[in-house]
Parts: structure tokens; sequence; C-alpha cells
């Protein structure tokens, strides 16, 4: 017990010399000593990069969660399933949810009646929106969100202990300097010489160890640039799949809008397709096809008014293709193909020619060349 007491005032003397040390330097009353010139650039640059991550993650996080009470729940329980070491389920998006309120509401009003009808049409298709932001955001979180919470809570907090650390070996260091100039007798000379030199070194020791940390910052950038691609890529393909998704919509809801008036009509506009007939991300006849995660969005050129109505042209394949029926032609990606178009003929789809084999195929899967 006597030596915990002793420990406790010595840690406090300690404390309060600092304390004393730190005021008489703030009030010019105290020599400081200066750190390295690159060593205090490595340290406003890691504030800087500190600072900045945390606007950006904070402000990530309110794009991606704009609702504040569904932000917040939303932190808390990724730290309690953080804690048991357990995955986060997925969560049911806005998107989703309302996709089947539609879906639930057309059970109610009759799926044969116009209502009904557009209902399940759209519905089906919000669902599909919902689920192409659910992959967004879980691959946001993983590839973007969690590397910059990482730094923040766990090299950052490294570097700031050491960094405490070498403050307080600066003021011991001052002090010691200062007790050596209040020194009068040769003895209490020698003591304080010797005490400067420990200190000295213990300064210059710590120095080193806080200046190797903080040029890991170097590292830190370049780990965040690729998680700034990662949330870029994530984005141009969520985008793309949601520019998809509603011409897909469109087109559904203008070729049903004939039918919109009796029950007989409307019964000749058949309910979308599912969404497992077109995988998430995956392009259709007429649609842009959108961005996969890991490559670039490649654009085909779809213009038809270029097309001549009975030439012939060179078409490379952009995306593997499977023919629905025997009047289709199956497509290998990046293999070329001769097309052409022919009067009356729908203008999402061409004549293609692959040695002796034709069909038609779809313009969205093309790239026409020169």
């Amino acid at each position: 017990m006597d030596f915990n007491v002793k420990k406790l005032a010595s840690d406090a003397g300690v404390f309060f010399t600092r304390a004393v040390q730190f005021t008489e330097e703030k009030f010019g009353q105290a020599e400081k000593t200066e750190l390295d010139p690159h060593l205090e650039n490595l340290i406003a640059r890691a504030d800087c990069t500190k600072n900045w991550t945390e606007k950006i993650l904070r402000q990530t996080e309110v794009l991606l969660q704009p609702n504040p009470i569904d932000h917040t729940g939303a932190r808390i329980e990724e730290f309690i399933y953080d804690k048991l070491e357990k995955k986060l389920p997925s969560r049911t998006t806005n998107a989703e949810l309302l996709g089947q309120y539609m879906l639930d509401a057309a059970n109610e009003f009759g799926s044969g009646t116009p209502y009904g009808s557009t209902l399940i049409t759209v519905g089906e298709y919000q669902k599909r929106l919902g689920t192409a932001e659910r992959e967004f955001l879980q691959t946001s979180a993983t590839t973007f969100l969690a590397p910059l919470r990482n730094f923040l809570e766990g090299d950052w907090r490294t570097i700031s202990k050491e960094r405490r650390i070498l403050e307080n070996r600066r003021l011991d260091l001052d002090i010691c300097k200062a007790r050596l100039k209040k020194a009068k007798q040769a003895e209490a000379k020698a003591a304080a010489e010797h005490e400067l030199r420990v200190a000295q070194t213990e300064f210059d020791r710590q120095a080193e160890v806080t200046r190797l940390l903080l040029e890991g910052i170097s590292s830190t950038h370049l780990n965040h640039q690729r998680c700034l691609q990662d949330f870029a890529e994530a984005q141009a393909t969520y985008y793309a799949q949601c520019h998809h998704f509603m011409h897909e919509l469109q087109r559904e809801l203008n070729r049903c809008g004939n039918a919109v008036g009796t029950p007989q009509q409307s019964a000749a506009c058949p309910n979308p397709v599912s969404a497992a007939a077109f995988p998430s991300g995956a392009p259709s006849p007429g649609t842009a096809a959108p961005a996969s995660s890991g490559s670039k969005a490649k654009t085909p050129l779809v213009e038809q008014t270029q097309l001549p109505i009975t030439g012939t042209r060179k078409a490379k394949v952009l995306y593997d293709y499977d023919a629905h029926d025997s009047s289709e032609l199956s497509l290998l990606a990046d293999e070329l193909i001769s097309v052409y178009t022919v009067p009356g003929m729908d203008p999402d789809w061409l004549v293609g020619e692959r040695g002796n084999e034709k069909g038609k195929v779809p313009v969205t899967y093309l790239e026409l060349l020169s």
C-alpha cells in the first residue's frame, strides 16, 4: 500500500511539474524545445488527414443513411454486432418495402385490373431498385466506410498516444534544461547534466518512434485512394442499374399505356418479367448495359438512324447473350459478327450473322463498328 501511495505522489509531482513548464512556455516565461521541421510537417499532415477523414466519413454516412434517427440506430446496431463478432443482417431498404406494399395492394385490388396490373409492374421494379441499393450500401460499407473507421479507431489512436508521450518527453527535457541553468553547485550541476542526458535520449527515441508512425500516413493515403476508387465504382454500378431499371419500367408502362381503360384491354398487357429473368446489373434488349464491378462500363452505339437500311456492318459483342428461341442468335463477349437491319424490324434488335448462323440480336449487347 505504501508503494502505491508513493507512486501516486510521484506521478502527481511529475504531472504538476509538467503543467508548470507548459504554462510558463505559453506565457513566454520558459524556453521550449522545438521539434524537427520534418517532424512538424508530418504532424501537420497527419492532423489534416485525421480531420478530413472524419468529415468525409461522417458525410458519407449521411449520404448513405440520410435519416438522422435511422443513421444513429444503424450505427448502434453495427457497434453491437461488431462487439459480438457477428455479421450484421441485411436491412430491407425503403424501396423494397414500398415495392412490397404495392404488390400487396395489387392483391387487394386484383391483379387483373388496370390499377392492380400497374401496381405489380411498378412494385416489382421498386423491389429491384431496393435490392440494388442494398447491395450498394453493403459494398460501400465494406470497401469505403470500414477502412476510414479503422484508420480513425486504430492507427490514429496509436499515433495520438505516441504524440502525447513525445510531448511529455519534451516537457521533461525542458524541465531538465531549466534545472541545469538554475544549478549553482558543482554536485547539483553534475546531477542536472545526467538528468538532461537521460531526458534527451528518451526524447530522441520517442521522436523517432513518432516520426516512423507519422510517415505511415503516406500508406494511409494510398489505401484511402483505392477505397475512393472502389466507392466510385460501386456508385457507378448502382446508378447504372437504377437507370436500367427505370428505363425498363418506362417501357413497360408505355407498352401497357394503351391497355388502361377496361379489364379486357389490360389483360393484354402481361406483368413484367420477374427479376430472375434479368439478374441485377444484366442488360436487357432496348436498354443501356450497366457497369459491372471491377470493370469500366462499355457504352454501346445504339442510334439506329446511323444504320443503313439494307447494308451490313461489323459489330463487337460486349456481353454474353443466350438466345431465348430459334429466331435469336447466341453471342459471346468480344467476338465480331455482321449485323444489319430490315424494314419494319424492332429498332431494339438487329439481324446478326456468324458464318452460317443467323438470328436476331439485341442492340444493347453490341458496339457497332464503322
